[in-house]
């Protein structure tokens, strides 16, 4: 088994497993590989097959300043012995990393929890193309906080309001609402309106990972998500929805519009793969995580936050 990932700029699961024994460096965590069963016969010869992209003489730089080591902090060396099962931990590296122009906000922080507002192509974590264009990293740079992990995910395309945790020996309750469905989550979307449906409406399915890689789909058998969804406007063929969601399938809000013939307003994924829009922010996905509410397990206070941003018909 391969497990990658980022350490401490992670979900709130990645560090329970490891203590990461490179430092936070400028809002990044190192990130992490577990070494898989191969037949190379050093460092030098594995990277070069798994980080094909990645230059030799990279690696080597990386690896003269300490920043390529296993999980006890010992420094990895291009003809350091390959062995399966060590964890490598290394600092990854974008050289030119796409600016998003869209701020985030802070909503409310105390000294378990922050709660941002996100805005549209921002991602919540690092990956892919984006490393300090991420909510987490912005965050952690911004406010020095170096626990910082988001307690759920939205898509890149998706804003509004994100929980984050910042103290560890108080995640575990914040992770358990999720886990127990106790987080009252309502989001908001504009999509086409069909005479042909009545709401409000429960929908329901099985969601399991499609093709390509990256999208959902529904398949027949016992459902595993499910939506409650109502219409509150609409105008000249476009509607403004409730969407809340009682599972969190990934995607599931654009599978479930999507396959009631309603896909939400510049969805490129669902129903069908449109053309990749590459840094184009022009169109965001008409999706926004409204708000979330929950009993706080530490206080036991009612909490509930809203985000500032409007859905607009353009």
């Amino acid at each position: 088994m391969v497990l990658s990932g980022y350490g401490a700029t992670g979900l709130a699961g990645v560090k329970a497993v490891l203590t990461p024994p490179l430092p936070v460096r400028d809002g990044v965590g190192p990130s992490f590989l577990w070494l898989p069963e191969g037949a190379w016969k050093d460092m030098q010869s594995f990277l070069a097959a798994w980080f094909a992209d990645v230059a030799a003489a990279t690696w080597q730089a990386r690896m003269d300043k300490g920043e390529v080591v296993d999980q006890h902090g010992r420094r990895l060396q291009p003809d350091s012995p390959f062995k399966r099962g060590i964890c490598m931990f290394y600092y990854r590296e974008i050289e030119a990393e796409t600016p998003i122009p869209f701020a985030e906000q802070v909503l409310y922080r105390d000294e378990h929890i922050l709660v941002a507002d996100k805005p549209h192509f921002l991602p919540v974590i690092p990956g892919g193309r984006f490393l300090h264009e991420t909510l987490l990293v912005r965050l952690k740079k911004k406010l020095s906080l170096e626990h910082l992990v988001p307690l759920h995910r939205l898509d890149r395309e998706t804003a509004g309001v994100v929980l984050f945790s910042h103290n560890p020996a108080s995640r575990g309750a914040y992770n358990a609402l999720f886990r127990e469905h106790a987080m009252e989550k309502v989001y908001e979307a504009l999509a086409p309106v069909d005479a042909r449906l009545q709401f409000p409406m429960t929908y329901r399915s099985c969601i399991v990972k499609g093709t390509p890689f990256f999208r959902m789909q529904e398949v027949a058998g016992e459902p595993n998500s499910e939506t409650r969804i109502d219409l509150l406007e609409q105008r000249g063929g476009i509607g403004r929805y409730q969407l809340r969601p009682v599972s969190g399938k990934q995607h599931q809000l654009r599978v479930h519009m999507a396959a009631l013939g309603v896909p939400i307003l510049n969805d490129g994924v669902y129903p069908d793969v449109l053309p990749s829009k590459g840094d184009d922010v022009s169109q965001p996905l008409k999706l926004l995580a409204q708000s979330i509410a929950f009993d706080d397990p530490i206080s036991g206070q009612a909490r509930s936050f809203t985000s500032a941003q409007t859905l607009k018909e353009e």
